[in-house]
């Protein structure tokens, strides 16, 4: 849903869509084409196989004891954030932009600190990339209205953790569905 409102508001040159080894990457490879190919922007899916260092819901295993909620991976954002810069640097991109909300404060690299860290040492290499979270300080409903993106792009957003079809049974799922009930039936145009 984030990542969906945040390509629609900000309409980037290009959009990257990471396959890390999460067990929802196909479901997330599928939104992400079908919103690129609606607004006419480049899309980039890169794979790399990280998934033996997962954790939780979406590596499917266990959560480490360190974890701070069931859908933590150990520095995600981190490794994310890294493998986008260094695709980005490719196409000759300068500015990176990733689709943190408020709610991502519950982990350590969704906070505001950390963004202004990860960016800073992104500058600071070679390349002088530029990380920005335009929605940091929104929720994902005041996203979606903020952006204003229409109900039927937004019905691609895949938001499950768990699977590639929506287990209903993972923070990922709830917030998919506390989102839709904050934005109320006449977002899809029902009464």
């Amino acid at each position: 849903m984030d990542s969906i409102a945040l390509l629609w508001w900000r309409k980037p040159d290009l959009a990257i869509t990471i396959d890390y080894g999460q067990r929802p990457a196909a479901a997330e490879i599928a939104a992400s084409a079908a919103a690129c190919g609606a607004l006419g922007i480049a899309h980039h899916v890169l794979r790399v196989d990280a998934s033996a260092l997962g954790s939780g819901d979406l590596a499917g295993s266990t959560a480490l004891p360190e974890a701070p909620a069931s859908d933590w991976w150990p520095f995600r954002n981190q490794l994310l954030i890294t493998l986008a810069g260094a695709c980005a640097l490719k196409h000759s991109c300068n500015r990176l932009l990733i689709g943190t909300v408020a709610s991502d404060a519950t982990h350590l690299d969704g906070t505001p600190e950390f963004l202004q860290l990860i960016s800073s040492l992104m500058e600071h290499q070679e390349g002088r990339l530029t990380v920005d979270a335009p929605a940091i300080h929104l929720s994902t409903e005041q996203l979606i209205r903020q952006s204003k993106v229409p109900a039927g792009l937004m019905a691609w957003a895949h938001s499950c953790h768990k699977a590639n079809y929506p287990c209903c049974a993972c923070r990922g799922c709830y917030k998919h569905h506390e989102v839709l009930e904050q934005l109320g039936g006449g977002f899809y145009g029902l009464p």
